[in-house]
């Protein structure tokens, strides 16, 4: 019997490296990874074993991409690599409408060219339907899109340019993932921002203050490894051409969130907005209405948000122990 053939473009991402976790912890198949990184630098610990091989390309390389399908033969890609920072695309926006349009597009005029059939589950963007005047109103996948930062202006593109190479006979299920967070997310991100400076704080390597930028905006938010698991079981039962959302439907405020690591924390911390940390245009509240996904395929969120900011509170302070 033919093995599943995987692909997970960005698998040494945030996101893709908890993919891999669940594609591996289901027997999927065989798991290969495309990352931008050198082939000379080795991949990060958590994906040792995991992989069948990981290829270093570069996703703005057409030729480079299409030799690395035609030596994979992949049935299934899995696309999250892109660019991720949302605040920083204001600063950058060729970066963002590179990394996310550009280098969609990229995929898929190479997967053209080779001529195999896989099917590919694209990760959009909550954030694509920007501001929402309801602010306690689901939003459904019939949202108008109305970004308003480059990064989801650029995301909105690749959705729709998904969509189109749907229509062109690729196989294309679109994801639209709300905000999602746990341990392994990178720096520059609210909640492992604000995790780092509490481990850093408890170890007595900075003082018991905590900055931070705007408190009040109110975000649906989906531990990681959940998220991941909607990934995978909408690749096995979602419908090609169709988008879905993916959260949990309640809004948090980052107020609330603070708070509850506060709470976790063995530390008492003064906290202070930075007027520096505060993003000139952001989305107020965002609660991604997922039940378009759930008849899909019975996917519901089961880690609670106080399990997730425990881990990655520990996460952080074990990457804090080991810098000592």
């Amino acid at each position: 019997m033919h093995s599943m053939r995987i692909l997970v473009t960005g698998c040494t991402g945030f996101a893709g490296g908890h993919l891999v976790d669940e594609l591996a912890g289901r027997s999927a198949g065989e798991i290969f990874g495309l990352s931008r990184r050198p082939a000379v630098e080795p991949p990060p610990e958590h994906l040792a074993g995991k992989l069948t091989r990981l290829y270093p390309c570069d996703l703005a390389d057409r030729g480079a991409l299409e030799a690395v399908l035609r030596d994979v033969r992949p049935d299934r890609i899995f696309h999250l690599a892109g660019y991720a920072r949302v605040g920083r695309s204001f600063q950058e926006p060729d970066a963002a409408w590179d990394a996310n349009l550009a280098a969609t597009r990229n995929l898929y005029e190479a997967v053209l060219r080779w001529g195999g059939r896989p099917r590919i589950l694209f990760v959009s963007s909550g954030l694509i339907y920007g501001d929402v005047a309801d602010e306690e109103g689901l939003i459904g996948e019939d949202r108008p899109l109305r970004p308003v930062s480059p990064y989801a202006a650029s995301k909105a593109a690749a959705d729709l340019a998904s969509y189109q190479y749907g229509c062109s006979g690729l196989e294309i299920i679109r994801i639209r993932p709300f905000n999602h967070l746990g341990p392994r997310q990178p720096l520059g991100f609210a909640v492992p921002d604000f995790a780092h400076q509490l481990a850093a704080i408890e170890r007595g390597l900075h003082p018991p203050l905590l900055e931070t930028g705007d408190l009040s905006a109110r975000r649906d938010l989906t531990d990681v490894r959940d998220m991941v698991r909607a990934y995978a079981d909408l690749m096995d039962r979602g419908q090609p051409g169709e988008a879905y959302n993916v959260g949990t439907g309640v809004a948090h405020a980052m107020r609330n969130v603070l708070d509850q690591l506060l709470g976790l924390a063995h530390v008492r911390v003064e906290v202070r907005q930075d007027p520096r940390l505060v993003r000139t245009q952001d989305t107020p509240a965002l609660r991604a209405d997922a039940g378009k996904l759930r008849r899909a395929t019975g996917w519901a969120p089961r880690l609670p948000l106080g399990q997730t900011l425990a881990d990655i509170l520990e996460y952080w302070r074990s990457v804090v122990a080991r810098r000592l």
